[in-house]
């Protein structure tokens, strides 16, 4: 295992700098995953960590040793790609010891390797199967069995579960976590889904063209965002963002008058945020009623699409003044009729207020 240090690196094709100065610590044993929409340089990131693209400029270490400019194959790393990269004429047994075979190690320590990672992974009765007989996530478990052996001072996941389907995906995402609990290697992780990011992480680096917005731990990025991109890129579905003005310590939101904790200079212009979840059926601490345009069902919980009056709407990341869609997601396993008026409600400690000019966050 080992500590990774990645001070002031960035990358530049030519003229277009795709990686801004990113400087990052990664602990040692930690699972970080870097998550961000696609061209935001998160992959670029990775790999120039894993020295298979130079940087422009900057530092790179893992553990005490300087390893910028260092072969990939001589900074002790495993990287998990995309795609499996198995060799299709080799077994499972073969594949996950090629590595070691590679490195001139005995046929007996590579066996025994072979062996503790195939049960670590489960793929033990898979031993003597060519990739072509294994499903989707077995494969996938061979890959990692790959890294595994290597016994690695740090793993390199890019976007390792996007091949897989929905379900299939759900079950490796709690493989993989158990897998680095058990084995404890640093492993930075790849990602353009955000509920592998917050499932999986112990911290999360989200990423936006090329910069880090954020590092913190998933319940932090959920709970107290740094900023608007943040507040609206985490969560499912998105933060309901509303543009508003401070008056007398209050915003107006869905025609009520809410107190907000935060000291702002009457007459600011700001983006009010609310995440679906703290919508709630009945009345409460701030109530209002709307008719809803559409409601899908989960079963347990439906999704509860509902007009935004006069009041500008802010849809992710795009401004649009003509939009006027928000969503309440309520724990309900009635029926909920569109067009037919029902009440809502929110406490206002849940609100979360932005500067409409910066786009950060204004807390108390």
């Amino acid at each position: 295992m080992a500590h990774i240090s990645i001070k002031d690196v960035s990358k530049s094709y030519g003229a277009l700098q795709v990686l801004k100065p990113f400087s990052l610590e990664v602990e040692d044993g930690e699972f970080l995953v870097l998550v961000g929409p696609s061209g935001c340089g998160k992959s670029t990131m990775l790999k120039i960590l894993a020295g298979l693209e130079p940087a422009s400029d900057g530092q790179i270490f893992i553990g005490d040793r300087e390893v910028t400019d260092l072969a990939p194959g001589d900074r002790d790393i495993a990287m998990v790609f995309q795609n499996y990269a198995l060799y299709p004429h080799l077994t499972v047994r073969q594949n996950i010891g090629f590595g070691l075979k590679m490195r001139g190690m005995s046929a007996t320590d590579i066996e025994a390797r072979v062996q503790t990672a195939a049960k670590t992974l489960a793929v033990d009765a898979y031993l003597d199967r060519k990739p072509k007989d294994l499903s989707g996530g077995q494969r996938q478990r061979v890959a990692l069995g790959r890294a595994i052996v290597r016994e690695p001072r740090a793993f390199l996941m890019d976007e390792p579960l996007s091949n897989l389907d929905a379900k299939l995906r759900v079950h490796m995402r709690a493989e993989i976590s158990a897998l680095h609990k058990r084995v404890g290697v640093t492993t930075v992780y790849v990602t353009h889904d955000q509920v592998e990011a917050m499932t999986m992480a112990d911290r999360v680096v989200i990423m936006r063209n090329g910069e880090i917005q954020q590092i913190a731990a998933p319940d932090v990025l959920f709970q107290r965002p740094d900023n608007l991109f943040v507040a609206s890129f985490i969560g499912s579905p998105g933060m309901n963002l509303l543009r508003a003005k401070v008056q007398n310590g209050t915003v107006e939101i869905f025609g009520q008058r809410v107190a907000v904790a935060a000291t702002v200079e009457d007459g600011t212009p700001v983006i009010a945020g609310l995440r679906p979840e703290y919508l709630q059926l009945g009345t409460g601490a701030v109530s209002f009623t709307v008719r809803p345009s559409l409601v899908e069902s989960l079963g347990s919980e439906k999704y509860v699409y509902f007009d935004g009056g006069q009041q500008a709407f802010i849809h992710g990341d795009d401004a649009d003044e003509n939009s006027k869609g928000l969503i309440a997601r309520v724990s309900h396993s009635g029926g909920l009729a569109e067009g037919e008026e029902l009440t809502l409600s929110f406490n206002p400690e849940d609100l979360h207020l932005f500067d409409a000019k910066t786009e950060r966050a204004i807390r108390s």
